[in-house]
């Protein structure tokens, strides 16, 4: 249909919407029957008159665009989520105050950093996710590309050239030549040569061109069984023909594709670890809004004053300074909750992970894909190219023995187009007998293909089957006729095949055609002999062989045991799932005993009328046969166990026949030599039938789909999310795009894929290998565990900050960290240490663990208490350094009275609100560095004289996170035994760190913007040793926790043994 409702050009087309129009099911008609549909004929094509009538109908040849998200809304997007909600929130309340702070004359550079901080940070994160989702849709783009521009049409009886294809119409009559693309789904009319191949594969998924023919099919057939329709976007690689158009635009196969991926990305789900975050980021509002609550509620005191009169309330007075201050340190607590790092250390972890995976050959598209191959339960897996090479390879030779009743039968090594990969066993290196240089012959001479290297692989040119009977040549090497001829120049990769082709020159060719199912060409021998060399199908050619020839070269008549035996090697090599080709001759060619290949020749009319073939290759001589096969990858059946090690299932998806398929998936241990499969191998369409489909695909091991079309694919990734599983799906053609789109891993082949199905994927494999997916799912595995110990680390340190502010409040002493200084820790100081925990080496075992559940929790119960133990902690250090500043001259035997700063009690410090009601109190002026703080109004002490504290109280701070980064190397191990060096990037990272906290306390701009001031020695001294218990107290932890987990795993096991029995 054309642009699906759209008006296009000055005629105002409107089409239909597809559903209201029925579909004509050409497939399954006569050609007179079609004619009479379309009401046109092969020779006059459209009238033109009706053009225009059927362009108001059907539309324009195009496939739709679908408008994507304006710039504006993919923006506010990014800004649906609830981290970036508090986040906002916070930045606003602070501008709100800075403002407020400025207006009185307070500092206004400090104030101000704050809020322009978080506005940079949300900023950055908007452009990072928009550029992320414009460039998401670029599939559908893609899909356009591989459309045909022009076509070949007959239309009012005279021919067209280079029509504009998106103005074909249906009964639009087209011409098909070789290297043509199909410009619209059409049904075959008349093939004007013998034969027709249509290379299909990247919409349908078969391994190999289909032969294509104009007889009619059953209605309900399978897409690959529609053999008399050629495809929108498929191309010709064999023959000529007339075609009839049946569908366009929209409504042709590929058109179904395009609405298949706009669905599919429509359908899209968060990823496993942006769910965590989210459901991390609701439970910190519900625990921010509670303790600002009880911060408020504590402190409303301070502001808020009455008397009581007769019982009741009266008088009552409101400091709204007091209010203004007090809420300050509930949007500090709001700061000091929220991990403002979290987003950009995420980032830069799932980018390093790339990277890994880069070198492995996986290519990542999307960052959080990187996570959530890590809990991939299910791999559904195209077979053709992913888990075989895609490269036809000759595995079995079948040669005449010395008798009659005697054959040998060879087994060819080597899976690509590489003549040196691999040999030929139990092979004479020299002294070929006769039989085998006459198989080699034929498969050189008779064959149209030929190998070359691209970029260090081995490509052919040609059909795939040819090309590998001419690397099978060269692993059979050169006979002893060439013996003097071996220094001939030239050292090209098909070296025998050409000494063959030199030896017997080609005079005719005899084309391929479905009905005989043989190639056969005359040579001309450097002997002078004439002889006919054929290729075929076994049953076709052996039916038209009287004679066969044995190991000498003698010659025997074909009897029937001799027959029979052929067809049982036949047989034997198909149930192994190979594409078994025949080869023959014939010496007695009495009509070309003179042709040298003339036109004037009388002979020459023979070959002009492709029904005079069958009769020219009769009484040949059967020479042998050889089985072919798309073989497998060598590493995948080493992969596939370390999936099923791993707990991940994997599924075999193809639109390649039963019996290949299954023979491949026992292969390569997907099934068992001897396990029956026949409950887990079934077609696409069969599935589709099934009453309960999900009850197949919760069955235990592998399962097979074949012949399975893009519709099929969708719908068993849809039921697998349905139950909870987080599948990854490869593919590389056309029909295999919405099915990526779906999964939750999309993995595109990077060699063999279509542009179409690498815009829908998440990530590529540049090797186009299957064993790259689980090495990929292993990084994951790591990438994650690492992100666990990273998340864990900075939700600890905010934990301890949130604790830190809270006993202030509820101390009632003076505020011992500002926003600006929690927002440095969170972004800059904790960065680094945080980032670096990405570089954890990964477990041993780690894809000996089955795959993590998608819902499991980032930190369960035991983590949480851990943490709220440190975070207390944490609190009770920052805290109590400032308590000790104010309120002890020494402290662990460390003195700090040298600065000279005026001590003061305890219940003096808690109620420093009241200062000004208190008699005789002074505050002595003291030194920070070079700097003297004196006081006029000895009040400002507990304000502007906190300076020091405040310092002291954010070094510990600092101290303790660089200190429990350490902590978070192992979540249960302890530094015994996971010492700091085995990630130095750590060590680095602390170094870093304090390298930033040394910048801002001794450069005198960065301390007046922060609000702190120099330390001195003793007064580092006092930070370490409030900090380093840390440690301690973490390592008591995890002692506690192993010593818990293990005696839970033991009860698990005692409990889990009879089941597994």
């Amino acid at each position: 249909m054309g642009m699906g409702g759209q008006g296009y050009g000055n005629g105002g087309v409107v089409s239909p919407r597809r559903s209201e129009r029925k579909v004509f099911p050409a497939w399954a008609k006569e050609i007179p029957e079609c004619e009479k549909q379309y009401k046109v004929s092969r020779v006059s094509g459209l009238r033109s008159s009706d053009v225009e009538r059927l362009r108001m109908i059907y539309g324009y040849n195009d496939l739709e665009k679908h408008e994507g998200q304006s710039i504006w809304s993919l923006v506010l997007e990014q800004f649906n989520d609830t981290l970036v909600r508090i986040l906002l929130a916070a930045a606003v309340v602070s501008f709100v105050l800075a403002w407020y702070d400025g207006q009185k004359g307070g500092d206004t550079i400090t104030a101000f950093v704050e809020p322009l901080v978080i506005f940079l940070i949300l900023i950055v994160n908007a452009i990072v996710g928009v550029w992320q989702e414009s460039n998401a849709e670029k599939a559908l783009e893609a899909l356009k590309e591989i459309q045909s521009e022009h076509a070949t049409v007959i239309r009012d009886g005279e021919k067209i050239h280079n029509l504009p294809a998106r103005e074909l119409l249906p009964g639009d009559v087209v011409e098909l030549r070789v290297g043509d693309t199909v410009p619209a789904d059409m049904r075959v009319l008349q093939l004007i040569s013998s034969t027709l191949r249509v290379e299909q594969g990247s919409l349908t998924g078969e391994s190999e061109a289909v032969n294509k023919t104009h007889k009619a099919v059953p209605e309900d057939t399978d897409i690959q069984g529609k053999r008399c329709m050629v495809f929108a976007g498929t191309t010709v690689v064999n023959g000529h023909c007339f075609c009839l158009v049946t569908q366009t635009g929209m409504e042709t196969e590929i058109g179904k594709v395009h609405d298949q991926i706009q669905e599919a990305s429509q359908s899209g789900e968060d990823t496993p670890l942006k769910k965590k975050l989210n459901q991390f980021g609701e439970t910190l509002t519900l625990i921010i809004g509670l303790i600002c609550a009880v911060v408020w509620l504590i402190n409303v005191k301070y502001f808020l004053t009455w008397e009581y009169v007769n019982g009741w309330p009266r008088n009552f007075r409101f400091s709204f300074e007091k209010c203004t201050y007090y809420f300050e340190i509930a949007v500090a607590l709001a700061v000091a909750a929220i991990p403002e790092g979290l987003p950009a250390v995420i980032t830069t972890c799932l980018a390093l992970g790339t990277r890994e995976m880069a070198k492995k050959n996986a290519l990542v598209r999307k960052l959080p894909s990187v996570e959530t191959l890590g809990c991939t339960t299910v791999i559904c897996s195209d077979k053709t190219g992913t888990l075989t090479t895609n490269q036809m390879a000759v595995a079995k030779l079948v040669a005449m023995g010395s008798t009659a009743d005697g054959l040998r039968t060879f087994k060819v090594d080597g899976t690509t187009f590489n003549p040196f990969d691999g040999k030929i066993q139990d092979w004479l290196t020299s002294n070929m007998d006769a039989n085998l240089q006459m198989i080699a012959k034929i498969a050189a001479v008779c064959n149209d293909a030929g190998i070359s290297q691209s970029e260090q692989k081995y490509v052919s040119n040609g059909m795939p089957t040819e090309a590998a009977l001419k690397v099978l040549v060269e692993k059979m090497g050169h006979p002893d006729v060439f013996q003097n001829e071996r220094s001939t120049t030239g050292s090209d990769l098909l070296r025998c095949c050409r000494l063959w082709n030199e030896y017997e020159h080609r005079i005719a060719t005899l084309e391929f055609d479905r009905d005989r199912k043989s190639m056969g060409v005359i040579v001309n021998s450097r002997s002078g002999k004439k002889s006919l060399l054929v290729k075929g199908a076994v049953e076709n050619v052996l039916e038209r062989c009287t004679k066969i020839q044995l190991l000498d070269g003698s010659v025997l008549q074909l009897d029937q045991n001799t027959r029979k035996l052929i067809l049982e090697a036949l047989q034997k090599m198909s149930t192994s799932a190979l594409r078994c080709l025949s080869f023959a001759y014939k010496d007695d060619l009495h009509e070309f005993e003179t042709y040298d290949g003339n036109e004037d020749h009388p002979a020459h009319a023979l070959l002009l009328n492709p029904s005079n073939y069958s009769s020219i290759e009769s009484n040949l001589t059967f020479v042998g046969l050889a089985g072919l096969r798309d073989p497998p990858r060598e590493e995948v059946y080493q992969a596939i166990k370390d999936c099923r090690a791993a707990g991940i299932r994997v599924m075999v998806i193809t639109g390649d026949n039963k019996n290949t398929a299954e023979a491949i998936c026992r292969e390569i241990g997907v099934f068992g030599p001897k396990e029956d499969i026949s409950s887990k191998s079934i077609t696409g369409k069969e599935f589709m039938d099934l009453h309960d489909p999900k009850s197949h695909l919760q069955q235990s091991g592998g399962l097979l789909f074949s012949r399975a079309e893009p519709g099929h694919k969708q719908e068993i990734v849809r039921l697998l999310k349905e139950d909870g599983e987080v599948v990854a799906m490869t593919g590389d053609g056309v029909n295999d795009a919405p099915a990526l789109k779906l999964a939750d891993i999309g993995i595109a082949m990077g060699i063999a894929g279509t542009e179409v199905a690498k815009e829908a994927s998440d990530m590529v494999l540049a090797d186009d290998n299957f064993s790259t997916i689980v090495a990929a799912v292993g990084e994951g595995r790591a990438i994650y565990n690492n992100m666990k110990a990273f998340i864990r680390y900075m939700i600890s340190s905010n934990m301890g900050e949130v604790a830190s502010i809270f006993l202030t409040a509820a101390l009632g002493i003076p505020e011992g960290l500002i926003p600006v200084q929690l927002l440095w820790v969170n972004l800059v100081t904790d960065g680094p240490p945080a980032t670096a925990l990405g570089f954890n080496p990964p477990d041993k075992d780690i894809m000996k663990k089955p795959p993590r559940r998608s819902d499991d929790s980032l930190i369960n119960a035991w983590i949480l208490f851990r943490y709220l133990v440190i975070g207390l902690y944490v609190g009770m250090a920052t805290v109590g350094i400032f308590i000790i500043w104010y309120t002890h001259g020494s402290f662990l035997g460390i003195d700090l009275s040298g600065d000279g700063h005026t001590l003061v009690s305890y219940s003096q410090l808690s109620n420093w609100g009241q200062c000004s009601s208190w008699k005789n109190f002074t505050a002595a002026p003291f030194t920070a560095g070079t700097q003297v703080f004196s006081f006029d109004n000895p009040c400002d002490y507990f304000q502007d004289g906190k300076v020091k504290a405040m310092t002291l109280s954010l070094s510990v701070l600092v101290a303790i996170e660089m200190f429990n980064s350490l902590n978070a190397l192992s979540e249960d191990g302890s530094l015994l035994t996971m010492p700091p060096w085995v990630n130095p990037w750590l060590l680095l990272a602390m170094s870093v760190s304090f390298g930033l906290h040394f910048l801002i306390l001794y450069v005198p701009f960065l301390a007046r913007v922060f609000g702190i001031v120099p330390l001195s020695f003793n007064e580092w001294l006092l930070v370490l040793a409030v900090a380093l218990p840390v440690i301690v107290i973490d390592e008591i932890l995890k002692f506690v926790g192993r010593c818990t987990s293990g005696s839970q795993a033991s009860n698990t096991r005692t409990t889990m043994k009879p089941k597994t029995e």
